[in-house]
């Protein structure tokens, strides 16, 4: 049983397909995995497997985070037009999206608008589309219908309202829809002027802009795992606390329970006694203490230094 998409099935989901053959093998594919399966998938459980490499001649996506500023959507409008390219405008309010259009055909009356979500007739929804694809629509103002399946190369531009209401695999799902060619792509990830994002929503956002590069969605599903948590491994809850013990060791005491379950011998780490009175925190210490810090000057990224630090926490 192949199972795509599957950050879009819940939980139950999954659990009733599984229950339709029990005794099939299931391959589940997704670009942004859900924490619960990537934990699963990290600590052995699961069998993980990667593609890394890009369609020949695809470029990554640039990803502008900026205020919802009618100046900045219309400049961002008309570059794309006048480059001969298209673009999707998401509101994804289906009550008000046919005032969305209309207020944005009075701002830029050259451009011809179209719209497109999953409330419209089957018929009228592919009379639409298939203008789209046709070039007889400049700008599509739609709903999250669009955030996977479709591939049109000369949709190279996408504006997402209200950015922070979305999670991380939809964001990346979405900025997938542009950049389908070789020509380079723009996501513009637009937040309220006026409003302090939450947390949460900040380090999504963060996340999203900093991952801009080709094949960036298992970084950004590890990204999601540390700000969600993995959540209840064996039931349906899909939130967690993983900050309160930290990753590094949930991931060791995960995959030393799932030895245990399986029978097989935890090789663990000797006892050992260290006596480290002569050494300080940090990268200066003094006399006669040594310092315990790798300093900027040795190692200048600071997420080298990180990586460094950890393995040298782990030697037994």
């Amino acid at each position: 049983m192949i199972i795509d998409e599957e950050q879009r099935f819940g939980v139950m989901d999954k659990e009733h397909l599984r229950r339709l053959r029990v005794d099939v093998d299931i391959l589940t594919m997704s670009a942004t995995p859900i924490p619960r399966t990537l934990y699963l998938a990290m600590a052995g459980a699961r069998d993980l497997s990667t593609l890394q490499t890009p369609p020949a001649e695809r470029t990554p996506v640039k990803t502008i985070v900026a205020p919802e500023d009618p100046a900045i959507i219309t400049a961002a409008i008309r570059e794309e037009v006048a480059r001969g390219g298209q673009l999707y405008y998401l509101h994804n309010r289906v009550r008000t999206i046919e005032d969305c259009r209309d207020k944005l055909a009075k701002m830029l009356p050259e451009i011809r608008f179209g719209i497109a979500h999953g409330q419209l007739p089957e018929q009228e929804l592919d009379q639409v589309m298939t203008a789209f694809i046709a070039g007889e629509i400049d700008c599509l103002v739609c709903s999250t219908i669009i955030e996977s399946g479709l591939d049109i190369p000369n949709a190279n531009s996408i504006i997402i309202e209200r950015a922070d209401r979305f999670g991380l695999a939809q964001l990346y799902q979405l900025r997938g829809r542009v950049g389908r060619s070789s020509r380079r792509a723009v996501a513009y990830l637009l937040l309220p002027k006026y409003q302090i994002m939450t947390g949460d929503a900040r380090k999504r956002i963060a996340a999203i802009r900093r991952c801009s590069n080709l094949g960036a969605g298992f970084r950004l599903a590890l990204h999601d795992l540390e700000i969600r948590g993995s959540g209840n491994l064996l039931g349906a809850e899909q939130s967690g606390h993983l900050n309160l013990i930290g990753f590094d060791l949930y991931c060791q005491l995960l995959q030393m329970e799932i030895a245990r379950l399986k029978g097989e011998r935890l090789d663990l780490p000797p006892e050992t006694e260290v006596l480290i009175d002569f050494v300080a925190a940090g990268y200066e210490a003094p006399a006669p203490l040594l310092a315990a810090g790798f300093p900027p000057s040795y190692i200048p990224d600071a997420a080298q230094r990180l990586t460094v630090c950890r393995r040298t926490d782990r030697i037994a």
